[in-house]
């Protein structure tokens, strides 16, 4: 591994909301006939293992400026310590400082320059993450400007005070720093709940997780997700992974007798976490100094044993699903047939369909958007007719396409003339719901992730789009109570942002259609829920064809799609897939 040693100055960033930019090389796909295909596809690639960063510490007689700026220098040290960093900082701040407290990174910073009895030092586009590493966007422009007040101690410089945080370039953070996810359960401990964060590259991957894993979910999302890992747990010196993928994890601390019930969802979040990280297969579990007895009976559990708990939905329907001359379809984008339900058989006028995720409901939008239908997707019981068909909203005024969630909970957005309204309904009834930034405004498209935990909706200002995200809280029978944690992401465009579409593309992240030459030229671009930049798995397609609506899917391996007035352009291949006959509202389940 090549070493070099740090420069005293920082080196100048790349942008790390650009990072989702950094693609591999795209191809061209020419079909015969139909829309013309350029496409950056998702893949897994064998990145180089950053280069290792020895700090360098103070010098003798450093000026009160080479202070700030070695000290800026030494947090770039790699792989990631900060012991060095510490020795810029006067005695009482070396004891009191914590970097692990939040990670600010920045594009580039300004030369330090004297402040009255400190040194002053601006970060050009600073982001920041919180102490678990999750992303937490802009830094404010108030606090941009970070001012470090100087003391003397034996006769040199020395920092008095510094911010509780790593503040590194975002082309450091961007090379050594890689987003995964800790699971989680939601509150009523039926499904896990994926929650992104960024951690360090290399070897100690696995020890990392499972401190994230250890430290909880955190305040932030009391009544939206927790844990099954006992409290006052931490891991050993590390957790070794053998050549043979096997995990062994040994978590020090007392944590009681667990029934069985509670290793199962142990285990679950266990091997979620630990399956992002490809070499591991399986796990062995000791707390205390006890091995865990394991489901079975057997001592090693497979990073795939828990498929019950997918946050995309156990056996969640792959089909797609949409209305051909008014009739329900379903199936394989080569094979779409009616289904034998009674949306299947008659047309009641429908301009869109959403199906639930086992596939056995569907709900349908009336042609003029003010009601609703629901009906069983297949024959029930022998007998289908109109009177299996179900009524469940009217008077609305302007209905978008429902969502489910895998409680079989139905939301709905009803563009009234006064602005969005959100209602769900939940146990047969219909409930309103109050979402900060969505309530009111207009609202162009509205999801709810597979778990019932997160919303992403488009909203139009003065003819800008912007997405509004947030989470959605439950009580201990997982009813909604509201909606917390909403925030705003917008788009650095040169020219405004018009949505068309979004689509769930895994459990964190969304596809995102816009229009970069009205009814001619499309894009579509993967988007992280949490607002930070994509990875170098992200999807970044344009098509050059008149794009009314994308077909995404969560589950892991399914096909993402364009969806055009007679075919289906898949994302990832830039395939051109004809439909033959129109087909509207076409979709996944959910």
């Amino acid at each position: 591994m090549t070493t070099i040693r740090a420069a005293r100055r920082p080196t100048t960033g790349v942008v790390l909301a650009l990072l989702g930019c950094l693609l591999a090389a795209g191809c061209v796909s020419l079909p015969e006939s139909g829309p013309v295909v350029e496409t950056a596809p998702s893949q897994v690639l064998d990145e180089p293992e950053a280069a290792a960063i020895d700090a360098v510490p103070p010098q003798q007689g450093d000026s009160a400026l080479g202070i700030v700026d070695g000290f800026l220098a030494a947090m770039t040290a790699y792989p990631v310590q900060t012991n060095v960093a510490r020795q810029f900082l006067a005695q009482e701040a070396q004891t009191s400082w914590n970097p692990d407290e939040a990670t600010i990174t920045y594009a580039d910073v300004t030369t330090p320059s004297a402040s009255g009895t400190g040194v002053s030092v601006t970060l050009r586009d600073p982001e920041t993450l919180d102490a678990r590493g999750g992303w937490e966007g802009p830094l404010p422009e108030g606090e941009r400007e970070l001012t470090f007040q100087m003391v003397i101690e034996d006769g040199e410089y020395r920092i008095r005070e510094a911010p509780d945080a790593l503040i590194v370039p975002a082309s450091w953070f961007a090379q050594r720093f890689r987003q995964v996810s800790l699971y989680f359960f939601d509150r009523t401990a039926q499904i896990l709940v994926p929650e992104p964060v960024f951690v360090p590259r290399g070897e100690q991957l696995a020890t990392t997780l499972i401190d994230g894993l250890l430290a909880g979910p955190g305040e932030d999302l009391t009544g939206i997700a927790r844990s099954f890992l006992p409290s006052g747990l931490s891991v050993g010196l590390s957790v070794p992974v053998s050549d043979e993928g096997v995990a062994e994890i040994s978590l020090v601390g007392e944590a009681g007798a667990q029934n069985p019930e509670v290793v199962e969802k142990i285990l679950a979040q266990l091997t979620w976490t630990l399956r992002q990280e490809p070499s591991i297969r399986a796990v062995r579990l000791a707390i205390g100094g006890e091995q865990v007895r394991l489901p079975g009976g057997v001592s090693e559990y497979g990073v795939d044993d828990a498929p019950d708990y997918d946050p995309t939905g156990y056996q969640s329907s792959r089909l797609l699903y949409g209305l051909r001359d008014g009739l329900l379809v379903s199936g394989e984008p080569d094979a779409l047939s009616p289904a034998d339900g009674p949306l299947g058989l008659e047309d009641f006028g429908l301009r869109s369909v959403s199906v639930n995720l086992p596939a056995t409901s569907a709900a349908g939008v009336s042609a003029d958007g003010t009601s609703i239908l629901l009906a069983p997707v297949r024959e029930v019981a022998g007998e289908v007719g109109e009177d299996t068909v179900e009524q469940v909203v009217s008077g609305a005024t302007d209905l978008l396409p429902p969502s489910w969630d895998f409680t079989d909970r139905l939301w709905l957005v009803d563009r009234a003339t006064e602005g969005a309204r959100v209602i769900f309904r939940e146990g047969g009834a219909l409930r309103p719901l109050v979402v900060p930034g969505v309530t009111g405004e207009d609202v162009r498209s509205f999801i709810v992730s597979r778990d019932a935990t997160r919303f992403v909706a488009v909203v139009r200002t003065r003819g800008v789009d912007r997405l509004q995200v947030g989470r959605i809280q439950v009580d201990f029978q997982g009813r909604v109570r509201r909606v917390v944690e909403t925030r705003t992401l917008t788009f650095a465009e040169a020219e405004p942002l018009r949505v068309t579409d979004i689509g769930w593309t895994s459990a964190t992240e969304v596809a995102l259609l816009s229009q970069v030459v009205p009814g001619e030229l499309f894009e579509v671009r993967t988007v992280a829920v949490d607002g930070a930049p994509a990875g170098t798995e992200a999807l970044s397609t344009t098509v050059n064809a008149r794009v009314v609506a994308l077909a995404g899917t969560p589950l892991e391996g399914g096909r993402q799609y364009a969806v055009t007035r007679d075919s289906l352009v898949d994302l990832s291949t830039g395939r051109v897939l004809g439909l033959g006959d129109r087909v509207d509202s076409l979709d996944y389940v959910g």
